[in-house]
C-alpha cells in the first residue's frame, strides 16, 4: 500500500519568476521520478537542466522528509511511531500544525472529519469485531501538546492522515518552489495547488473528474488550491469505499470538489463532506469563508 492512493501521475510546473508571464519560454528544464509512491514529473520554465537541479533535488528531499512525518505506510515515520507506541515525544512543527487544522475540521464538521477512525479501517478490513475499534474513536480524546502528543488507548487508538496530509504537502511543496524564486506555481499531488498564473497570463485551469474519472468540470484557479474526495473509491477493500463515517458507515457514493486558500483545508473538507448528508454540507462550508464546493456528483 503506498501513501498516495488517489493519483497515478503527480505533475508540477513552475516559471522562473524572471520569465515574463506573458511570454512562453523556449528553456525548460524536466524531471520524472517518483513521489509520494507514485510516478512524477516536474517542469520547470525559465531554468536551464543545470539551474533546475537543485530544485529538483529540493523538492525530493522535501517529500521524503514529509512522508517519513505524515505516512502511515513508512514504519518509522513519526505517525507510525505514534500509533505504535501510543505517544511521540519531540513532534515536528509540520505535525503539530497538521493536527490543529484536523481540531478545526473535527469541530466545524461534527466530527465527521475524525483522524482517529483508523482502527475501524483495521476492524472493518480484518473482518473483526468492530465493537472495540469504535470504543477508540473521537479525535477529543488525542492529547496533543509542543513536546508530546498522546492517544487515549495505547495499543487500541491509531491515526491515519490519509484524508488531509496530501494536501498538505502539496502546500509545501508549492511553498518551496516559491522559496527557489518561481513565482507561477501548479502543483498536483493528488490535491492542487495554484500559485500565480499560467505563462500567458491567464489563470491556470483545472479539470475536475466526476465517478467515472471523466472530467466534469473545468474551473479556474489563481493562488487557491482545490482537493476532490470520491466516497466510492474503493481503496482498501473492495467492500467498504475509502471515506468512512465515525459511526461506521460507507456514505452515498458521491465525489465532492471543494477550492480553499490551502490544499490541506480543501483536502480535509472535501473528506468530511463526503461522510456528511447534502442537508449538512452548506452548514458546515458556511463556517469557512474562503471554502467553495466546486462540484458535487
Amino acid at each position: 500500500m503506498t501513501f498516495l492512493s488517489r493519483r497515478r501521475f503527480l505533475t508540477i510546473s513552475a516559471a522562473s519568476a524572471a520569465c515574463p508571464a506573458i511570454a512562453s519560454p523556449a528553456t525548460a528544464a524536466r524531471w520524472r521520478g517518483s513521489a509520494l509512491g507514485a510516478p512524477a514529473s516536474m517542469q520547470l520554465v525559465g531554468l536551464t537542466d543545470t539551474q533546475a537541479r537543485p530544485v529538483f533535488a529540493a523538492v525530493e528531499a522535501e517529500v521524503t522528509r514529509l512522508e517519513d512525518i505524515f505516512s502511515l505506510y513508512r514504519p518509522k515515520s513519526q505517525l507510525s511511531r505514534l500509533n505504535r507506541d501510543g505517544f511521540l515525544l519531540q513532534p515536528a512543527p509540520e505535525l503539530l500544525s497538521l493536527f490543529s487544522l484536523c481540531t478545526v475540521l473535527y469541530q466545524n464538521s461534527g466530527g465527521a472529519f475524525d483522524p482517529t477512525i483508523q482502527p475501524l479501517w483495521a476492524a472493518l478490513i480484518n473482518g473483526d469485531d468492530a465493537t472495540t475499534a469504535r470504543k477508540s474513536i473521537g479525535w477529543n480524546k488525542v492529547t496533543v501538546n509542543n513536546d508530546v502528543i498522546r492517544l487515549p488507548y495505547p495499543g487500541q487508538s491509531a491515526l491515519t492522515l490519509n484524508g488531509v496530509a496530501q494536501g498538505a504537502i502539496t502546500d509545501r511543496i508549492a511553498a518551496l518552489l516559491r522559496s527557489q524564486g518561481l513565482q507561477d506555481v501548479l502543483v498536483d499531488m493528488g490535491e492542487i495547488a495554484a500559485l500565480g498564473q499560467r505563462h500567458d497570463g491567464r489563470d491556470w485551469q483545472v479539470g475536475l473528474a466526476g465517478a467515472e474519472s471523466q472530467i466534469t468540470k473545468r474551473i479556474s484557479l489563481r493562488d487557491r488550491a482545490v482537493a476532490t474526495s470520491d466516497s466510492g473509491n474503493l481503496m482498501l477493500t473492495d467492500a467498504h469505499g475509502h471515506i468512512l463515517s465515525p459511526a461506521g458507515q460507507t456514505p452515498a457514493r458521491r465525489v465532492l470538489s471543494v477550492s480553499a486558500n490551502s490544499a490541506a483545508l480543501a483536502d480535509g473538507l472535501s473528506t468530511a463532506l463526503c461522510a456528511l448528508s447534502d442537508g449538512d454540507i452548506p452548514s458546515v462550508l458556511n463556517r469557512f469563508q474562503d471554502a467553495r464546493l466546486e462540484m458535487k456528483v
